[in-house]
């Protein structure tokens, strides 16, 4: 379940999933551009829609940044550390953001849709339920926590090794 071709071929259905995603906000947002400018007659879901996609692209974009490991860390200590020490300050940096996702993102995330869900909260223009929007939070939070744990058990593994 925790294998590294597992974490692999999500690695890559989510980039993939991201090319698309950007893809369609580019051609999203071109169309916003060319209605607005060229034919002088501005389309209005193209605004919100770009918001949107933005949103999934960041958070999908998080997430396979956390699964690749290369988030903006400030990397100074880890450089200076020995091979063991650096592992075991590895795996406590991947239980910290493992808690964040599963505190902020998860249980967060899925408070926000469920409350703008029970309240029937639906976009401006599209008239889309926002909990879809906002869906992608807690989601992203499950990949996030899949990718601490397979780097916690990679981490753990060359530990045992190491030692």
């Amino acid at each position: 379940m925790f294998s590294l071709d597992s974490k692999n071929k999500l690695d890559k259905l989510i980039s993939y999933l991201l090319i698309i995603l950007m893809a369609l906000m580019v051609m999203n947002v071109t169309w916003q551009v060319a209605s607005r400018y060229i034919f002088k007659d501005p389309s209005s879901f193209t605004d919100e829609l770009s918001r949107y996609m933005m949103i999934w692209v960041g958070m999908l974009g998080a997430a396979y940044v956390a699964g690749k490991n290369d988030h903006l860390a400030i990397d100074i200590l880890l450089t200076s550390l020995r091979e063991i020490r650096r592992n075991k300050l590895m795996i406590f940096i991947s239980f910290c953001i493992m808690i964040f996702a599963v505190v902020v993102m998860i249980i967060g995330g899925s408070n926000l849709v469920y409350i703008t869900f029970i309240l029937g909260q639906k976009s401006a223009t599209l008239q889309i339920p926002l909990a879809y929007v906002y869906g992608i939070i807690p989601f992203s939070g499950l990949l996030v926590t899949y990718y601490q744990i397979v780097s916690i058990i990679q981490l753990s593994t060359t530990l045992k090794t190491a030692e």
